[in-house]
């Protein structure tokens, strides 16, 4: 299991990222390499490397990141027209950073789901 990640260092504050929300469960930055016009990453301050390993004592930092995401929407003002959040897993599911992480995106049209 990995037990620090890049994320790990920006939640403490180690590498620099422009950081919108923390507290004592989670923390949402801005994508340093955005898909949309608003694109935030929000993860939980301890370290899940997948979905897959989410306990029950988890439950209040996954919460947490969807409340979260709903303020961070409002207040870019895209929760009127709409956003999407995703959380990857594992290498089929697109994750690239195995630290559990939420990507909030919106700002424009973001189209189907899946392009297939």
């Amino acid at each position: 299991m990995a037990e620090e990640t890049i994320f790990s260092k920006i939640i403490r504050r180690e590498i620099p990222a422009e950081i919108l929300y923390q507290d004592d469960l989670v923390t949402a930055f801005k994508d340093i390499s955005p898909r949309a016009p608003q694109h935030v990453l929000i993860v939980p301050n301890i370290l899940i490397p997948t979905l897959n390993d989410v306990k029950a004592a988890d439950e209040p930092a996954l919460g947490r990141m969807v409340t979260v995401a709903a303020k961070l929407a409002k207040e870019a003002g895209i929760d009127e027209d709409g956003y999407r959040l995703i959380i990857n897993c594992n290498q089929h599911g697109g994750q690239e950073v195995f630290h559990i992480h939420m990507h909030l995106l919106g700002g424009k049209p973001l189209g189907p789901m899946l392009a297939v």
